[in-house]
Formats: structure tokens, sequence, C-alpha cells
């Protein structure tokens, strides 16, 4: 029998933990400095133990079993899926496909051009050399005026290649209610064809026709947990539109997958996959499904659009992987990989390559897919799994008591709550609260927008030519808006680089060698954010010697980087010395501020500055124009 280690030692209570970490406070308040207060609505705290799981009834369960917290495989494994646009042409999609078949590809979706349905004759040609049987076969873009078309001809070439029904694994996107969030409007005689396409496929129990886009959600900015409950008020919508006009919840249950976006959060979205899981299971046993298979959410996650930028885009390649993992250790069945330029090009066979090889390392260098959820038992992750779950339930029953999802949509409730969750992220990466690499922090010096990178797409996300609307509906309300948390960061430094010449902030570093470096490198940091360009300096012997310097290099803006006790008296001489041939800022917000004012120095940066709005006012100052 194995031997229980350091059972010498006396066990250590919370309450003893606390004591020492309140001692070292030192009086600063535990909550604020140490509990972390999520955008999904609940506290996070500093560490857990053992206690907090007490009243967690899902630890003793085992993958496979209901309500599916562990997952709903006998394995980790997940197909890699990689997406084909068909507005480059079927014979070239068909040639993309083989290609990247050979390639790592295990599930392939293909993008509907302008929402055209595929003929038989186009489906043959779209999958020649294809084994369906093989391979997943999803289809995106499937608007109902064409939905049932495409469905019939992949049966009949699924048909003519002797497939097996229980052998063929595909999906079709149709999601009546992705339109009304995304477009405002909806069209009530969708879910009439949504039920002849369940029928159509009553015989294939691995064909999937109903599409929950949870990820809209999070392409808006929303929380992890409006996500899930939202997504999750949508599939439970479909169910109760679809068993209205006599269909049985176990069989619409059955044909529902659901696609999630997936944060840089790590732990969070681990926790949220495991949660979704959770929270589904328990809608589609409550609407009398006696069939646990039935209740199993199956999940494509694909990596998240609105964290992705456009400048030092190579950074999107590390959230790429980070989120790929986040939702492999969570056991999701699908998984897509964004190439690092998706926001800003078509991507190209490099990033493609780089993209499908996140998953390829993950698996067979890294074996993520040969353990089944590995997170079980963490303290931290079993924590915010039920966190998640509690909350997600609220939203989901205050969509319900508003009607359900399309009544909660047209009364703006959905909205309201997505937006009060992306402003408060907007504000946090202006303020610098929250950060995106290359975009609000840390950006890279040296970088200039090309060609490619024009004011419509740093403005809003590129769009596919497959985004036009080939299935028009009345509009009867706002729909959310996708859009990426650096575009107004981007929209500043194109602007820059977009304009005659590039302003230059230079560093004028004096007095306390610490304090003059340490202000030194925030400012540039700062000032490179907008595109700036920056000149930075050890240390000058005198505010003399560098005023002269920052006038030699023509600096457009003289930042003066020392400690505070030395702003007083030498701030003012760098303002006289430097006249008006620049700007002269202060990098901090001393105690002598007010002092300085008064002899007419007005421009500060500091660690609570807006750095969004302020790096626009110095733009204007600069004359730089906005696009």
């Amino acid at each position: 029998m194995a031997e229980k280690l350091f059972t010498e030692f006396p066990p250590v209570s919370t309450e003893q933990w606390d004591a020492v970490i309140i001692k070292d406070l030192k009086g600063a308040d535990y909550d604020k400095k140490l509990v972390w207060k999520t955008h999904e609505g609940f506290p996070v705290r500093p560490y857990y133990r053992a206690e907090n799981l007490v009243d967690i009834k899902s630890l003793g369960e085992m993958p496979g079993q209901f309500p599916f917290v562990r997952g709903i495989k006998e394995d980790n494994n997940w197909l890699t899926r990689q997406d084909i646009c068909l507005c480059m042409g079927i014979e070239k999609a068909n040639e993309e496909a083989l290609d990247i078949l050979n390639k790592g590809v295990e599930s392939l979706g293909f993008i509907l051009a302008e929402n055209k349905a595929l003929s038989e004759a186009e489906m043959e040609k779209l999958l020649a050399g294809i084994s369906i049987p093989a391979v997943e076969i999803n289809f995106r873009k499937c608007c109902p005026k064409h939905s049932q078309e495409t469905l019939k001809s992949f049966l009949a070439v699924a048909k003519k290649q002797g497939a097996k029904p229980e052998d063929i694994r595909a999906s079709f996107d149709f999601s009546p209610l992705h339109r009304l969030t995304v477009r405002g409007s909806i069209n009530e005689a969708a879910y009439d064809r949504l039920v002849e396409n369940v029928k159509l496929v009553a015989d294939y129990p691995k064909i999937r026709v109903i599409n929950v886009h949870a990820f809209d959600f999070n392409d808006a900015g929303s929380s992890l947990v409006q996500e899930l409950a939202f997504g999750v008020a949508i599939g439970n919508e479909y169910i109760a539109k679809l068993t209205e006009k006599g269909l049985d919840a176990k069989e619409v249950a059955r044909r529902i997958k659901f696609t999630f976006g997936i944060s840089s959060n790590y732990f969070m979205e681990i926790a949220k996959f495991r949660s979704a899981r959770v929270v589904w299971a328990n809608i589609v046993k409550a609407w009398g499904v006696d069939c646990d298979c039935a209740c199993k959410m199956h999940v494509h996650a694909v990596t998240s659009q609105w964290n992705q930028t456009v400048y030092d885009a190579y950074v999107n390649m590390l959230r790429d992987t980070t989120e790929t993992m986040s939702a492999a250790i969570a056991g999701v069945d699908s998984i897509e990989v964004l190439p690092f330029d998706h926001a800003f090009r078509a991507p190209g066979e490099f990033s493609n390559r780089i993209a499908r090889n996140v998953q390829s390392i993950l698996k067979e260098e890294s074996h993520f897919n040969k353990i089944i959820d590995p997170a079980a038992g963490s303290y931290y992750i079993e924590e915010l799994t039920q966190s998640i779950i509690d909350a997600a339930w609220k939203l989901f029953k205050d969509v319900e008591e508003k009607g359900g999802y399309t009544e909660a949509f047209k009364a703006g409730f959905i909205q309201e709550q997505v937006k009060a969750v992306s402003d408060k992220k907007d504000k946090n990466l202006a303020q610098r609260r929250e950060t995106l690499l290359g975009s609000n922090q840390y950006p890279n010096f040296l970088e200039k927008a090309g060609d490619e990178i024009t004011k419509e797409i740093v403005s809003r996300d590129a769009v596919c030519c497959c985004e036009k609307d080939g299935c028009p509906a009345e509009k009867v309300a706002e729909p959310i808006h996708p859009y990426r948390g650096a575009q107004p960061f981007e929209q500043m430094r194109l602007s820059t680089d977009r304009n005659d010449r590039q302003p230059m902030a230079f560093m004028l570093t004096f007095g306390n060698l610490a304090m003059c470096r340490a202000r030194a490198q925030f400012s540039s940091n700062f000032f490179a954010v907008a595109g700036i360009k920056v000149v930075d300096n050890n240390r000058f012997s005198s505010v003399e010697e560098g005023a002269e310097a920052a006038l030699k290099a023509k600096a457009d803006i003289v930042v003066a980087c020392s400690s505070d006790d030395e702003y007083l008296e030498n701030v003012p001489k760098i303002a006289q010395l430097i006249g008006d041939k620049a700007i002269v800022v202060v990098a901090g917000d001393p105690e002598c501020r007010p002092a300085l004012e008064e002899q007419g120095i007005k421009n500060y940066i500091h660690v609570k500055c807006n750095v969004l709005d302020t790096l626009k006012e110095y733009q204007k100052m600069l004359g730089v124009k906005e696009l």
C-alpha cells in the first residue's frame, strides 16, 4: 500500500492560510488585492482547497456519464477541421480539400458561396476523390432557401459512393436564430424547412442539421457565461419550435451541433466547455428525453476572432495555441484554428499550415488526445466549472422568463447584456487593465502597416464574399455586432502609418537612474502604441544636454523621465529650452503636478491614463489626420 507523504506535518486550515496572507498584505484590502472580479459575474479567490468542492456532485462521475461534465467520449480525441471557401470555385475547392486531407485534416468545412445551393452534379465534383465515411464533412452558410437542396445533393452522392448511413458524419449549419443574432431578421417559415431537413436525415444518426452559433456572442465581446447561456437558450428554442411542429424532442436534440468560440482565458475556457455539457444535458432531460445519448452536447470549437490583431499578427499564433489547448483539454469534438492572418487577408499556405500544425503538435507530440478530462479534480477548475454552471443557468432562466431567445432578443435583452460586457472590455483595453499584446501594450516599435492593411480592415473584420445575403428577411431587431478588441488601436496606429511623416517621441532621461529608465521604458511603450517613432536614451548628465539632443533629433514630443522629486526644478527648464519646437510631456503623475501646471506644463502620461484617448489627443496636436 502506498505510503502517504507529509503525514508528520500537521494540517493547515484555511483560516491559518488567510491569516498569513492578511499579514503579508500589510493592511491592504484582501478582496481588492487578491479576489478576481470576472466578466462572468462571480468572484475568483486566489486559491482553493478540498473543502471548496464538498457540494460539487460531479466529482464522483466518470467520463461518458450524465450530465457529461467529464465528456461524452471514450477517449479525448478530437477532429482537426479546416474550412474552405467555395468562392474559389468548386474544382479548386476540391483540390484544396484533397490536399489538406493529406496534411492532417480530419474534418472538412465547406463555406457555401453567396448562400447558393449545390446541385448533385456540383456536389459530386466537390467531393470527388473524398471517401465520405473517412472524413467529417460540414457545410456552412446554409441559407433556409437553399439548405434542403444541398442536403439532398449530399445524401445522393453519399448513396452513390455506397456509404452506410451509420458511417456518415456531417453537419449543415442551418440556423434561423443565427440570422436573428447577427442580422436582426428571422423568417418563421424557416422552421418548416428545418423540420423537413430533420426528417430527411432520420436514418443517418451522425448527421446534424441544426447549428447553434454560440461563437456569435464571443465575437461580439461577450462573457463566457453569456456565450454559454445564450447558446443553450438558442438550442432550447429549436427544441421548442420543432416539437410544436410535431417532432420528438429526442430527435431534435440529436440533430443539434454547437459551435463555440475559444477565448484566451485559459482555465475559464476549460471550465466553460465542461459546464456547457452539464447545462445542456439538464435542459434536454427536462424535455422528457429518456435517452442519455440524446442529452450529449456535440461541440465544435473555433479559436477567437475577437482578440486577433492586425499589427504584430504573429502573436495570434500564440493565442491560437493556448486557446486550442483549452478546448482540447475540455474534450470538445472538433477544433478549427483560425490562421494568424485571418483578420486581414485570405490565409495562404504558410498560415494554414501553422494553424493545422498547432493541433497536430498537441496530438502527436504532446498527447493531449490520450487523457480524458485531465482537469478533473483540480480544485480551481472544478470550482470554476460549478460557478459557470450556476451563473449560466441563472442567465438562461432569465431568457426563458422573457419568453425564450427570440422574444428576449426582440426586446433588446440579449444585446444589452452583451454590450455591457463588451463596453467594459473596451474600457479595460483603453486603460490597459487588460492587455492585447502588440496592440495596446508592448507593440512592435518597428512595424509599419503594409499595403494590404486598409482602413476597412482595421475598422471592421474582413468579410468573405460568402457573407453576401442571398436570403433576405424582414428585420425585427437590432443585431449584435461582431468586432475585434484591437480595432480602435489599429485604426489609430494606421492613421500614423499613413501620415506624411512619422512623428517622433524623444525620451529626455535625467537624474535618478532607476526611475528615469523605468519611466523611459513606460513612455516608449506608451507612444509606440500609436505608431509614433521612439528615441530612447540611457541618461543625460543634465537637462540642458538632453534638450539639446532632442532639438537636434527634431523630436515632435519630448518626454521628461526622472523621479517625482526632480521634476519641479527641472521640467520648467526643459520646457524653456524646448520652447515651441516640440510638445513637452511629463512621465508620471507627480505630487508637484499642480505647481508644474501653474508654470504651463500641461501634458502627463501615467498608468492611470486612458491610453487610447490620450494618444488620439497627441495625434491631433501633431496634425495626424484620423482615417
